[in-house]
């Protein structure tokens, strides 16, 4: 079974792994399941996911990560087009970006200057008044306004970070336009790319993830099943109480509980 898994709050809070998690996975990599990890966090670069995972001893390959970042690279690369993008966000935003060909600059006068084609905005933990001023002015020039994922927050070990969200918001604001695309979930751009990513069909696969907005919302909107972590930024009386179109298949409180769910579910069988 192919088992798409969200990243922050369902694997690890910050750098703190959530309890069992590894053991869970690993159990289920070796009875034979695909396991893809799927996150909005454009943050890092596949490979400082796949060192800080194989740190935490889950079961991991470069090529089983798909995040908003890798799927951006390729919603910028569609047609064959590299075109010259200015990047509000982190360095592996960035390194994703290149790792395709697009040439990138740096929200600056010179990075203004070189009249980029788009503006591709992550998480920026380097955000300043002069980043967002002309990364607004890139766009007010008429660049693409794409957006790696419109999450608010993340959960991180000491609590709710700002996420990319927060950046496209205010760069919405600035810019007086809403993004021309926004890549991450809910939208299903990063469930399609992880499921065929293996050669499978993006219906068939079982979403674990901690947002109902996000997560649940994208796997209904694929026709995926799915299971709610409430070790994340979701309550089980939020999910109770959420819209039917952001119900998920079963809630999990920790992975013992989402190891019986998938277990019921058939995870594991050929």
């Amino acid at each position: 079974m192919l088992l798409l898994v969200d990243l922050d709050g369902v694997v690890y809070r910050g750098l703190v792994p959530v309890p069992g998690m590894a053991e869970l996975l690993n159990e289920r990599y070796a009875a034979g399941d695909t396991v893809v990890y799927v996150t909005n966090n454009s943050r890092w670069h596949r490979d400082e996911y796949q060192a800080r995972l194989s740190g935490m001893g889950m079961p991991v390959r470069a090529d089983r990560i798909v995040t908003a970042a890798r799927a951006t690279a390729l919603v910028l690369t569609e047609g064959g087009a590299c075109p010259i993008t200015l990047v509000f966000g982190g360095p592996g935003l960035a390194r994703e970006l290149r790792d395709v060909g697009i040439r990138t600059v740096a929200p600056t006068d010179h990075g203004l200057a070189a009249e980029p084609a788009a503006v591709a905005v992550g998480i920026d933990l380097g955000l300043t008044y002069r980043r967002l001023s002309i990364a607004a002015d890139a766009v007010r020039r008429g660049a693409r306004f794409v957006a790696t994922n419109r999450d608010p927050v993340y959960p991180a070990a000491d609590g709710l970070w700002a996420g990319a969200g927060a950046m496209v918001a205010a760069l919405a604001t600035a810019a007086g336009r809403e993004p021309d695309v926004v890549v991450g979930k809910p939208e299903p751009r990063l469930f399609q790319a992880a499921a065929a990513s293996v050669g499978a069909d993006v219906a068939s696969a079982v979403v674990i993830g901690d947002g109902l907005l996000t997560d649940i919302a994208a796997a209904n909107r694929v026709g995926a099943r799915s299971v709610l972590m409430l070790t994340g930024v979701t309550s089980r009386a939020a999910a109770e109480s959420a819209p039917p179109a952001l119900h998920p298949t079963a809630i999990a409180a920790d992975a013992d509980e989402l190891g019986r769910i998938l277990d019921s579910m058939g995870a594991g069988s050929a």
